[in-house]
């Protein structure tokens, strides 16, 4: 006897943001909504979850009183239909940690880092999404053939809300832009 895995009827339907907003975090964890769909993603991996942890800590640190980073928290791209991603880290305004949901003009700064089954989402479709919302910088982080990550930097230009691609880092981050961090991801 084999057993079929049957979906749920609530995600062969749109959700709205009243719907949404009414779930439970427990509900909430683990998908994102696109365009109103509910989208599943397995859990990330140990090496992943420490990678964004390292990366939030240290953001935070550089960033100074006026900006959090956090993970695991859904940024409000557009209410209809609705699009709810749950970026790896996000740098936002302090004075917006009550504010729900979080919208892109809370944020300054979000980071993905690609996993096995993501790639055409981190790469492709998140990078338009995050430049069409408004968020100024996105950060994307790979794992190279080496295993030395490596961490891809953009700028939104606001006129065209479109990323400029900017630099490359190969296991140490030195940036200046949003702000001077030093973060060494080749030990992990």
């Amino acid at each position: 006897m084999t057993a079929e895995m049957i979906a749920p009827a609530w995600m062969h339907a749109q959700v709205t943001a009243e719907q949404y907003d009414s779930w439970s975090e427990e509900q909430c964890a683990g998908i994102e909504i696109v365009d109103g769909m509910v989208v599943v993603s397995p859990s990330a991996s140990k090496r992943h979850n420490r990678m964004a942890r390292i990366l939030a800590n240290a953001l935070e640190a550089a960033a100074g009183p006026e900006w959090n980073a956090d993970t695991a928290f859904d940024v409000r791209l557009q209410d209809v239909p609705l699009t709810n991603r749950r970026p790896d880290v996000v740098v936002y305004r302090a004075d917006t940690l009550d504010i729900t949901p979080t919208r892109p003009e809370h944020v300054l700064l979000v980071v993905e880092i690609v996993s096995p089954g993501s790639e055409t989402t981190d790469r492709i479709v998140k990078v338009a999404q995050y430049a069409e919302a408004g968020i100024l910088f996105y950060w994307r982080v790979e794992q190279s053939a080496t295993g030395v990550p490596l961490v891809y930097t953009y700028l939104l230009d606001p006129a065209s809300r479109v990323y400029r691609e900017g630099d490359v880092f190969a296991g140490v981050v030195r940036a200046v832009a949003p702000f001077t961090v030093e973060i060494d991801l080749g030990a992990i």
